[in-house]
Formats: structure tokens, sequence, C-alpha cells
């Protein structure tokens, strides 16, 4: 067994004991149960178009950041990529596999610009991570008070807060090897090495265009925020405690911690999160905070239907497992690296 299928073996197994644990007790079930029967549906599907205004608001940011790479590409051929990868991202350890996903069908739309390709979704979630911190940032600032009103909530909030700063002294220390000439004299064998490669190339194009660099930026704003409002309104639709800006300050440590590969699709574990913030901050039921949460991922799971009926319909109807895809991806991260690295001798 290799170590890529034990790893997934053990998310599996993680999200299967956490599910258990969840689902335990029975008294606890019938409530959730009763929840969901007179859940209001209008604000149900209010998540459901909240989620198609972030997936707008996404693919433009998307479409101007291949711009800048002289790549025109139709925005509903553009969009259909982007909800292939929302077919994938609901199943995938930290939705990595999305984003694999949209790459690899990328390359496939641009095959005489696939460097350029992969470094528009390069500097697409580098955005977005840029863009999280921002208003994560600014959201904690005015929310500090509330947010560390139980030891709980404090624990993971620091542990959000721990992430973010890890997340941008990588960037600052991307951008001092870059703004220093160091990044060809990094070691050969240093992990990420390509990447930071591939980061100081997309620094240079993005930073000469400022003006399509600073809207994709804002266009973030839609895009996060939409993304935490999507379980606002799932919340109003079983309890009418915990108001908007109490779950956009919930929702970045949420979408924060399950990114990180523990669970299949954060399952299981934002289940668990839900419980200790939306009870403790707002004093949401723990069964109703289970049902947000599941119903919540089940908005997401309608929108990855919509990817798959988009997917079966591609054309070229060249599909290929996940694995192949990272494997592709990979290889050309590396072959820019050393494309720069002889340019620059």
């Amino acid at each position: 067994m290799n170590k890529k299928t034990f790893l997934t073996l053990l998310q599996v197994v993680i999200t299967a004991g956490i599910l258990a644990f969840l689902f335990r007790d029975a008294e606890k079930n019938r409530q959730m149960l009763t929840a969901l029967s007179q859940a209001k549906l209008w604000w149900i599907a209010a998540a459901f178009g909240v989620f198609g205004i972030v997936e707008v608001a996404a693919i433009t940011r998307w479409q101007i950041l291949l711009r800048v790479q002289g790549i025109a590409i139709g925005w509903w051929r553009l969009a259909s990529l982007f909800m292939i990868g929302i077919l994938f991202n609901p199943f995938m350890p930290g939705g990595t596999g999305g984003d694999v996903a949209k790459i690899f069908y990328l390359l496939k739309e641009t095959p005489g610009k696939k460097p350029a390709a992969l470094l528009a979704v390069l500097m697409d979630r580098l955005m977005g991570l840029f863009g999280l911190i921002l208003i994560a940032g600014t959201v904690i600032a005015f929310r500090y008070q509330w947010l560390t009103q139980t030891p709980t909530s404090s624990t993971l909030l620091y542990t959000l807060l721990v992430i973010f700063g890890g997340s941008i002294g990588f960037i600052a220390l991307s951008f001092a090897i870059t703004g220093l000439g160091l990044v060809h004299k990094l070691p050969a064998r240093m992990p990420m090495r390509d990447k930071l490669v591939d980061l100081s190339v997309a620094y240079n194009q993005y930073g000469r265009a400022w003006g399509s660099s600073l809207l994709a930026l804002l266009l973030c704003v839609p895009v996060h925020l939409g993304s935490f409002t999507l379980f606002y309104c799932v919340g109003r639709a079983f309890t009418d405690r915990g108001s908007l800006l109490d779950f956009w300050g919930v929702m970045p440590i949420v979408n924060t911690i399950i990114s990180i590969p523990i669970s299949i699709g954060g399952t299981g574990l934002r289940e668990g999160l839900f419980i200790k913030l939306l009870g403790g901050l707002c004093q949401i039921p723990e069964a109703t905070a289970i049902t947000i949460s599941l119903t919540g991922y089940f908005v997401l799971i309608l929108w990855s239907l919509v990817g798959c009926a988009v997917y079966l319909g591609y054309r070229p109807t060249e599909h290929a497992a996940l694995g192949e895809m990272g494997r592709e991806v990979g290889q050309l991260e590396h072959e820019i690296a050393v494309a720069e690295e002889s340019t620059e001798k």
C-alpha cells in the first residue's frame, strides 16, 4: 500500500469515526429529523442562490487572471471548467481535488499556453488565500471579544490565527525570495521549490498588471462573504439564533480548519466545529448545529450535481482519473520552474 492510499484510507476512517460519534445518540437523531421536517425551505433555496453568486464572482476573477496571461476563454466555457471543479470539491480532503480537475481541463483548453494557464490558476489560489486572510482578519478584529467568549472558541480562533500566520509567512517569504532574486539559489531538493519558482514568475507578471490584479482581489469579497452567508441562510432555516455577523465570524474558522486534509470534504470535522462554535457562541442546540452543517454541505452537493451534468457533457471528452490529473499538473509545475531557471542562466 502506497503512502497516498494509506492517507486516503486514514481520512475515510477518521470521517466515519467522527460521524459515528456524532450520531450515537438516538434522541439527538430524532431532534435532527424534527428540525428537518420543520425547516423553512425558502432559506435553503436562498442558500443555493447565494452560492450561485459566489460562483459567478469566482469565475469572473479567474477570467480576469487568465486574460493577464493572454488567454481569452469565453465566460460560459470557463464556467463549465469551474463547475467540473465544483463536482470534485465536496468529496475530496481539503477541497484540493476540485482545483486539480480545473487545472487539468484548463490545460486541455489551452494546449499552446499551458504554462500561462497554470500560472493564472496559481495566482487565483493565492488571491483566494490572501483575500480570505484580509476579510477574516477584518471580521475577527470587530468580533474578537465575541469570538473569545468561551475557552473552546478562543482555542479555535488562535488555531486559525496560527494557520494565517504561517500562510502570511509563506507569502512574505516568497515575495522576499522573488524581490531579492534568490529563487534560483534555492536547494534543488528543497520542498515546494518548484512552487516558489512558479510564484516568482507569477508575481512579476501580475505585479505589472496591477489594475487587473486589484480587481481580482476585490472579487474575493463576494466569493468569501458569499460562502459564509450560505451557512447563515441555512441556519435561518432551522433557528432564529445567530446573526449574519455571527456566521461571518465563525465561518472563517470552520472553512480554514476543514481545509486541513483530515476528513473527506471536511465531513464530521465541520459538524464538530459547528457544535462547539454555534453552541458556545450562539446557544444553538447541538442537534440543530449538526443539522445546519449537514444541510449546508447538502447545498454544496446539489451544486456538485450541476457540475456532474457539465462534466458528463463536456467536450472534448478527455476524462481522466484524479491521480493522473495530479501527476500532469505536478509535472507542468516542474517544467515551468526548469524553464524559468534556464531563462535566467
